[in-house]
C-alpha cells in the first residue's frame, strides 16, 4: 500500500471519528432555573424563559427549564442541570446570586448567566477567590445581565406624578433587594422632580408570590389618598394592580408590558416599567451559541433601549400632552446622562 493511499485512509478515519463524536455528544444544552414565582408569573420568569427558549430553538440547542419550589431548591436545581450536562445555565433573579456563585466556582468549565446580579467582593465573590477578575468583582464563567431599573422607574414616577389628582402615589414592592430598590428609588425621585409636593407611599412585602397581601396593602394606600399604584414584584405586585383597577384608580405595571400579560387590569394601566428580559436572555443564548458569551456585566439601560416605558395603549389619547412631554424629556435626559436618578448602591 502506498504512503499516499495510507494517508488517504488516515484522513477518512479521522473525519469519521469527528462525525461520530459530534453525533454522540449532540448539540450544546441550555438550561434555565426559574425563581419561585413560576413560569406563568405574567412577568419576570415568564419572559426570561420565553427569550431563552426561543433563542435556543433558533440556534438548534437542547433546552430545559425548572421552576424552584422554594429558595432551598436554588442550588440543587443548578447542580442537577450541571450533572445533566448543561453547557449554559441561566439563573433568574437576585435571590439566586449566592447559589449561582457557588455552582460557578465549583464548575469552572460550565458557563453561567444570571439576571439581576452583579458580583462584588463579599457577595458570592470573595477577594481571595482567584476567579474574581475585576475590581468590581465578577466570576470568569458568569455573565451578569443587569438592568437600570432606577431609570425606567424615574420615567414611570414622572408620569404618575403628572397624572395624579390627589397628590399621592403609591407602590407595592416585593422583597427589598437591589433591583426592586432601584425601581422604588427611581419612581419616587422622578415623581418628586416633577412635583416636589407629591407624597410617595411604598411598602416592601418581602415576597414576590403573595397577591393577596399585595392587594390589601395597595387598598390601604388607596384609602390614604393614592390614585396611582405601581406594582413592583411578581404576583405580589399583580395583587396591587388589581386593587387599583377595582378601585377605579390608575396603575403602572412592571418588568414587561402587563397590558398583554395581565389583561384583567389592562383598562387601568397607564404603562409598564419594562425590562426587556426576553431580549437579554435571548441575546445571551445567541452569544453562547456563537461562542461569544463573555463574562462580566452586560447592562440594559435607557440609552441602549434595554429598558423603557411600554406603550400607553388605552390611555394614549387620555394622557395630557404636558405629561407625555415631561416623560419624553426625562427619557432623553436619562439616555444622555443629563438626568441622574439619585440611586446609589
Amino acid at each position: 500500500m502506498s504512503r499516499t493511499y495510507r494517508n488517504y485512509w488516515v484522513v477518512i478515519v479521522i473525519l469519521l471519528s469527528m462525525i461520530l463524536t459530534a453525533c454522540i455528544s449532540g448539540p450544546d444544552k441550555v438550561c434555565i432555573v426559574l425563581d419561585t414565582g413560576g413560569e406563568n408569573d405574567k412577568g419576570f420568569n415568564e419572559q426570561s424563559l420565553k427569550g431563552a427558549r426561543e433563542a435556543a430553538a433558533e440556534a438548534d440547542l437542547d433546552f430545559a427549564h425548572v421552576v424552584s419550589s422554594s429558595p432551598n431548591d436554588y442550588l440543587s436545581n443548578i447542580n442537577s442541570f450541571v450533572s445533566e450536562g448543561c453547557d449554559l445555565v441561566i439563573t433568574v433573579g437576585f435571590l439566586m446570586g449566592e447559589a449561582t456563585a457557588e455552582a460557578a466556582q465549583a464548575n469552572p468549565d460550565v458557563q453561567f448567566a444570571i439576571i439581576d446580579v452583579a458580583y462584588t467582593p463579599g457577595f458570592g465573590c470573595a477577594e481571595s477567590v482567584e476567579s474574581c477578575y475585576s475590581e468590581e468583582g465578577g466570576l470568569n464563567n458568569v455573565t451578569s445581565l443587569m438592568f437600570a431599573e432606577d431609570e425606567v422607574g424615574y420615567a414611570a414616577g414622572t408620569l404618575a406624578s403628572c397624572m395624579s389628582e390627589t397628590g399621592v402615589i403609591g407602590s407595592v414592592s416585593g422583597a427589598e433587594i437591589p433591583p426592586v430598590v432601584r425601581f422604588v428609588t427611581g419612581y419616587q425621585n422622578g415623581a418628586k422632580a416633577y412635583n416636589p409636593d407629591i407624597e410617595t407611599l411604598n411598602i416592601y412585602v418581602g415576597d414576590f408570590t403573595d397577591a393577596i397581601t399585595g392587594k390589601q396593602l395597595a387598598e390601604e394606600q388607596i384609602r390614604n389618598g393614592a390614585d396611582v399604584i405601581f406594582g413592583i414584584g411578581g404576583n405580589t405586585g399583580n395583587g396591587a394592580l388589581l386593587a387599583a383597577h377595582e378601585a377605579g384608580k390608575l396603575a403602572i405595571g412592571v418588568d414587561v408590558d402587563q397590558y398583554f400579560t395581565f389583561p384583567d387590569v389592562a383598562p387601568s394601566l397607564l404603562t409598564s416599567a419594562a425590562k426587556n428580559m426576553d431580549v437579554a436572555a435571548g441575546e445571551a443564548v445567541q452569544a453562547f451559541a456563537k461562542g461569544e458569551l463573555l463574562p462580566g456585566i452586560k447592562k440594559s439601560n435607557m440609552a441602549n433601549d434595554g429598558i423603557g416605558l411600554a406603550p400607553y395603549h388605552d390611555w394614549e389619547d387620555e394622557i395630557p400632552t404636558v405629561c407625555k412631554t415631561a416623560v419624553n424629556i426625562v427619557i432623553g435626559g436619562l439616555s444622555s446622562r443629563v438626568i441622574e436618578t439619585g440611586y446609589t448602591p
